[in-house]
């Protein structure tokens, strides 16, 4: 909370937590099959594959919602690592002459196939194709790294060319009119969304603050329209936005990269001729159009604080994976079981409401059950799916403690329970939290997962 989907707007939903199956916030021991996911926030456990969950979910929120107007948005987790895959689409690639990973890849790209076919004639059965529109994109170029196929363009997903950003996007609405088999090469982007489907919707959307992207309906219905305009997508990969890294400013012609590295890109899509001594002018003003941007989003570069209490009463958990830190984040349970990673950080917290809170601290996700000292057992690989190592004990812890602001609480600790935990007054405010177990030959450990509830 607030960020959750049901906190904004969402009236359904079905998801995982972080960003992707088995990160840290996720449920415990999530692996893409059997898991347990999160239904209006509730722990619920699921047979299947995780991309068949989802489209199932589909599919019947459709069935459930055909006689009026609805928005659905399908994330999918795949195709993103852990590489898991049913084996039966990882044997449609097992002999193929690629790497093992690429054959998981492409099998899970296959399952998305098969599904989306399943999702498309569900619309058609329940008479909801001609005044459905249904867009598929991508958020990334691809994440099976350098070997795997990506159109060739320059770069894969995290990177400033167009190889880490340029992604597919199609539309349908045979109802709407809008041109039927048309590619158009100007320039689209995610931010264009929002304002895109308010006009095509009939919406008279009028937003609270300022767009980056504008609507492009009209590309959907005229194939002479064009979009003079440049946007700005970087890599930033930081915790704190720092300007000029990675930075890449796009026109529906050119890339501008690092401020200094020009492509044109329709003649030159892969990126291999820099043309910025031929064109210092178009340098400059993409430069400017950059540092123009720069400085209209200054004012929106803070932490979010998470809130010690939820208002529905429900305990709040924080993971290591929200800690502000310079250091390496043990960001996936593969790293939370091996405990190699000790970053010291802070959380950005708010206690909103005056009171006694309790405060745990575990080494292990609270729905485990495991005790702070525990040593928890391998999950054996496959072929076509990842294994989970061994959870490392970490012993002889001897104290645990928290800070809230310039103030130090010490945690009771019972190595041979889940949790060491702490119960006082609070006093309403913005605070840096933290936390760390301590051993006996005075290692800091920090506390992977907390639970705050007001009492």
């Amino acid at each position: 909370y607030p960020f959750r989907p049901q906190d904004r707007g969402f009236e359904t939903t079905v998801y995982h937590k972080g960003g992707g199956v088995g990160q840290s916030p996720d449920y415990w021991n999530n692996d893409y099959q059997d898991d347990t996911y999160f239904v209006q926030g509730e722990p619920e456990f699921f047979r299947g594959y995780c991309t068949d969950i989802w489209f199932d979910q589909a599919i019947d929120f459709l069935r459930q919602t055909s006689d009026k107007p609805f928005f659905m948005y399908l994330a999918l987790n795949a195709a993103h690592g852990p590489f898991n895959v049913p084996q039966k689409y990882y044997q449609l690639y097992e002999k193929a002459p690629i790497s093992e990973r690429l054959k998981r890849f492409y099998g899970m790209i296959t399952n998305i196939d098969d599904n989306f076919k399943r999702l498309t004639d569900q619309l058609h059965k329940l008479e909801l194709t001609e005044n459905t529109i249904v867009i598929f994109t991508t958020d990334n170029g691809t994440a099976a790294g350098p070997d795997a196929y990506n159109a060739r363009l320059r770069g894969t997903k995290g990177s400033h060319y167009d190889g880490g950003h340029k992604v597919p996007f199609f539309v349908r609405w045979p109802q709407g009119n809008l041109l039927h088999g048309h590619k158009n090469d100007q320039l689209v982007a995610h931010v264009d969304l929002l304002p895109t489907l308010a006009e095509l919707a009939g919406f008279n959307y009028r937003p609270n603050h300022t767009l980056d992207g504008t609507s492009v309906a009209k590309l959907f219905k005229d194939s002479t329209a064009v979009l003079d305009r440049m946007l700005v997508v970087d890599t930033q990969r930081n915790q704190w936005p720092e300007k000029g890294r990675n930075s890449c400013v796009m026109s529906s012609e050119w890339r501008l990269i690092d401020g200094k590295e020009l492509y044109h890109i329709k003649s030159d899509p892969s990126q291999a001729m820099d043309l910025s001594t031929e064109y210092p002018e178009r340098v400059k003003a993409m430069n400017q159009f950059y540092d123009d941007w720069w400085e209209s989003i200054l004012t929106d570069m803070q932490y979010a604080q998470i809130p010690f209490s939820d208002p529905s009463g429900a305990p709040v958990t924080i993971t290591i994976h929200d800690l502000h830190t310079t250091e390496g984040l043990p960001w996936n349970q593969t790293m939370i079981r091996k405990a190699e990673l000790s970053p010291k950080g802070y959380y950005s917290v708010e206690v909103v409401e005056e009171g006694v809170y309790q405060i745990s601290m575990s080494r292990y996700p609270p729905e485990s059950g495991l005790p702070i000292n525990a040593q928890v057992e391998a999950i054996e690989p496959m072929a076509h799916w990842n294994g989970l190592p061994a959870g490392r004990a970490v012993k002889n812890i001897t104290e645990a403690a928290f800070s809230l602001g310039d103030k130090v609480y010490h945690m009771q600790v019972k190595p041979d329970q889940p949790f060491a935990s702490w119960e006082g007054e609070l006093v309403v405010g913005e605070y840096q939290f933290s936390s760390h177990f301590v051993t006996k030959d005075s290692q800091e450990i920090p506390g992977y997962y907390h639970v705050i509830k007001k009492q």
